[in-house]
């Protein structure tokens, strides 16, 4: 809980993924996918209950033995490339009302995001009750660089370069004279229970940012990104020394 307020966490794996088959219960850094989301939320402060939501008997039992909840398996219509994370989400907070368990808080981790850590579940709780009175989620963000629109390009018809943005060529300046954008990225989700079952997602006119570094910002779709996300694991004390000595 925070400040008398309860946290749950929902962690859907489902089966079948196409891209990287047994992705979700595959090995990285010694421990399998699923379960970096698991301990994120199980090692936080205020997390009340963790809890996976799967259809898959294989991933509800890794998830079991990382230390989650698989109080239900996820029905299959609710399991498919076209089901939304808000159907999935719905589904489980709909499962605790009707055994009359109702939480303030939902927390969303997902497997493909699993550099979130602890420190950065309570942060973001943290922020986002200390803030009520103007938000009711928060969701996590990144800084955009190399990929600003300013820099962005599309092939016109007789294959040339066109500028994405309408001031042209003219207007592409020096990076750090840009103005900071930020893009929506899957470190953490949260939100009221209440405002999400109304609103239908994390994203409205009172939704704070998370903002995190680049580094932390890689999702895994791909065996590629299996490849750099272990090695960023690997290498977490340096690239934190190396933060520490620029601030």
């Amino acid at each position: 809980m925070i400040n008398g307020r309860s946290v749950l966490a929902i962690i859907p794996a489902r089966g079948g993924s196409k891209g990287l088959p047994g992705k979700n219960i595959r090995e990285l850094a010694g421990r399998p996918l699923v379960g970096w989301p698991i301990q994120a939320a199980k090692r936080s402060t205020y997390v009340d209950r963790v809890v996976v939501s799967t259809d898959d008997y294989e991933i509800a039992k890794v998830a079991q033995e990382q230390g989650a909840e698989v109080p239900f398996l996820r029905p299959k219509e609710l399991a498919q490339d076209t089901s939304t994370t808000f159907s999935v989400l719905e589904h489980a907070i709909e499962h605790f009302k009707k055994v009359e368990k109702v939480y303030e808080y939902c927390l969303l981790l997902e497997p493909t995001s699993p550099l979130t850590q602890s420190s950065d579940v309570d942060q973001a709780l943290e922020r986002l009750d200390e803030n009520r009175d103007v938000a009711d989620s928060i969701v996590g963000v990144s800084k955009v660089e190399a990929a600003h629109p300013t820099f962005d390009v599309t092939i016109n018809e007789k294959g040339l370069i066109k500028p994405y943005l309408p001031d042209g060529f003219s207007k592409i300046g020096r990076r750090q004279d840009l103005d900071d954008l930020y893009y929506f990225e899957g470190s953490l989700y949260i939100s009221k229970i209440t405002v999400l079952l109304q609103k239908k997602t994390f994203y409205h006119e009172r939704t704070l940012p998370y903002i995190v570094p680049r580094w932390m910002a890689f999702e895994i779709d791909e065996l590629v990104d299996f490849i750099c996300i272990e090695a960023i694991m690997k290498n977490r004390d340096r690239i934190d020394a190396h933060h520490e000595v620029k601030s």
